[in-house]
């Protein structure tokens, strides 16, 4: 398919030799006349010619840009945004841990960077579904591996379930790997993951195994993976859903202390396989027992914090309803109102970073 390109950047750089200011002017709304009327991809970009090859730029943000040129007064300011188009156009700046575009961060306002997430749908597109108990929303996931990984490398995910987790890592171009306890549950995980479409030719690898006692650099030495870069886990919240009869199960767990004994054995099996100086999300709400609100978010970030990982952040989430709590909201209200308590509307995501 032949690619209509719009030659922008040669423009835009011989108008930095142009020291007239009407001119520059009358030039760059020009410029934006044939960006304007230029058909964009479904996602919003335009293709543009650089250096003899071709990128995309998101068609909003660059109307925004040349507007801005237009509105400034001085020859100075607008040499200035010239050269700052010029450098956004052509050069390419990466973070150490993903592959954001930092010169075109404007483009990236899907992503989000406040403390407080709103999230009230479901991504249900492709294969995700909402029908294992228990599995969190795959927006989750999609926000931290754009943030926190680059294309092609390593995500590991100890508490797989339904495979949300490998599904996004698929979607986004890395390569996934889970550990799941139950082999009913892993075989369901699998055929899912399988059946999402794979762009970018990643890995999906399971493991049915307790990942509180698996030897995690031996399982990876098979698979010829030599670490990991991004590590996410979304245990049970203790006892709120069990998941199964297994004793190893952290849904089992007798009491709060023995499921952050056995959630802090997981953490110390990944520790080893976990590059230095990547990142570390824990997901997971807190609970009522006989009538107390028992701060299992906050117990479970202070066990990580026994290890050598350190805070960088604490995201609250909402949810509006939960799957046990569907079509009962009335209810919950009424309980709440009688039993003198709160409703849980969010739940964490503590991000944490290996020293």
């Amino acid at each position: 398919m032949n690619t209509n390109y719009l030659d922008i950047l040669n423009k835009v750089q011989n108008l930095l030799k142009e020291d007239q200011l009407p001119q520059i002017k009358k030039s760059i709304t020009k410029i934006s006349e044939n960006v304007q009327i230029h058909p964009a991809t479904s996602l919003g970009q335009i293709h543009i010619r650089i250096n003899g090859s071709g990128t995309q730029l998101n068609k909003e943000v660059l109307i925004k840009d040349l507007n801005q040129i237009l509105e400034t007064k001085t020859l100075e300011r607008t040499k200035y945004y010239l050269q700052r188009l010029v450098k956004n156009i052509s050069e390419i700046k990466t973070g150490k841990v993903n592959d954001l575009n930092l010169n075109r961060w404007k483009e990236y306002d899907n992503i989000l960077t406040d403390s407080l997430w709103y999230l009230n749908k479901r991504d249900s597109s492709g294969v995700h579904s909402a029908g294992y108990w228990g599995n969190f929303i795959p927006q989750i996931p999609h926000q931290l591996l754009q943030r926190y990984t680059k294309r092609g490398e390593w995500v590991l995910d100890p508490f797989l379930g339904s495979g949300t987790t490998l599904i996004e890592s698929k979607r986004l171009g890395r390569n996934g790997i889970g550990v799941e306890l139950q082999k009913k549950v892993a075989q369901s995980a699998l055929r899912v993951i399988e059946q999402e479409e794979d762009l970018f030719s990643t890995k999906s690898e399971i493991v049915v195994a307790d990942s509180s006692t698996l030897d995690f650099k031996s399982e990876l030495k098979k698979r010829e993976i030599k670490s990991i870069q991004f590590l996410i886990m979304h245990p049970p919240y203790w006892d709120i859903i069990k998941f199964s009869e297994d004793k190893r199960d952290l849904s089992n767990a007798t009491s709060v202390d023995e499921f952050l004994q056995m959630f802090g054995k997981v953490v110390d099996a990944t520790y080893s396989v976990l590059d230095k100086g990547r990142y570390f999300a824990v997901v997971i709400g807190d609970k009522y027992s006989a009538g107390n609100w028992i701060p299992l978010g906050f117990y479970t970030m202070q066990e990580v914090l026994k290890r050598n990982y350190s805070l960088k952040s604490i995201i609250v989430k909402n949810f509006d309803e939960t799957k046990g709590k569907r079509n009962q909201k009335e209810l919950w209200r009424y309980r709440a109102l009688v039993g003198g308590f709160y409703i849980f509307k969010h739940e964490y995501i503590f991000l944490f970073k290996k020293e």
